[in-house]
């Protein structure tokens, strides 16, 4: 069993193989990384003079466009556990006295380093195109903290259905329904825009108030009860998967 003294030298030696290992996955890493920029693009200059959202619709769409990061980052995190949980790693790993706690966190500080790099790469390309954000110092934190607190929300949730799969294509497979959150949101159009039967899904689920706590900090409007709903809703998804994880690990590692 690791020790509390070495576990977080074994958490960021963790977390160092698995951004080493994602370098190499370039596929997925361009996946991650570029295809949410290419969607701002598609969205803004083909879509968006043809949604009314009030605002310019750059405005309005950067911070779906980032939670889409972080969905797109959650197959590549997903499909890096299924790997080393099927290619004998865990075997080694087990042998050096690296527990699996330290393994499943490696991967979820590599998904967070990931997803904080894109999101600021779309922020950037956002702000070539015409993002003006009008936030103060405060909310520049606290849209950072919704953020941070999503993107490792995602990523354990991520882990655990990377856990569950049998193989990395599976993991990939597994991880579509966060990708499809997003667009079942306020992320890309009001929601009142959409038909009776959906609205009270996309009211009522995690992307909605994560969408709304993000633009409403970024652009300094009033965000009410949003960041504590989004809160709340991140911590519920952290504990939940940590805790499938831990027991997912625990049952497929045992001898």
């Amino acid at each position: 069993m690791s020790s509390l003294a070495t576990a977080p030298v074994q958490w960021l030696t963790m977390g160092g193989r698995s951004l080493r290992l994602g370098r190499r996955n370039v596929e997925a890493l361009i996946m991650s990384l570029v295809l949410p920029v290419m969607l701002m693009v598609v969205f803004v200059y083909l879509f968006g003079g043809a949604i009314d959202t009030g605002t310019a619709y750059v405005t309005y769409v950067v911070p779906g466009v980032m939670l889409l990061c972080v969905t797109f980052g959650s197959a590549m995190t997903a499909g890096s556990v299924a790997s080393d949980m099927t290619g004998g790693i865990i075997d080694r790993l087990r042998s050096l006295d690296v527990g699996g706690p330290a393994v499943l966190a490696g991967h979820v500080a590599a998904s967070l380093a990931r997803n904080v790099f894109s999101s600021a790469l779309v922020f950037g390309v956002a702000f070539a195109i015409g993002f003006r954000p009008h936030a103060s110092a405060a909310q520049w934190l606290a849209a950072l903290g919704v953020l941070v607190l999503t993107i490792a929300a995602v990523s354990w949730l991520a882990a655990a259905l990377g856990l569950l799969a049998s193989s990395p294509e599976a993991a990939g497979g597994y991880t579509f329904g966060i990708t499809f959150l997003p667009y079942a949101s306020s992320a890309f159009v009001p929601i009142d825009t959409m038909p009776s039967w959906l609205r009270g899904f996309a009211g009522n689920q995690p992307v909605t108030p994560i969408t709304e706590s993000l633009r409403g900090l970024l652009l300094d409007q009033p965000v009410g009860s949003a960041p504590w709903k989004a809160a709340a809703w991140c911590v519920a998804i952290m504990v939940v998967s940590m805790t499938a994880a831990a027991l997912l690990f625990r049952s497929k590692t045992r001898a």
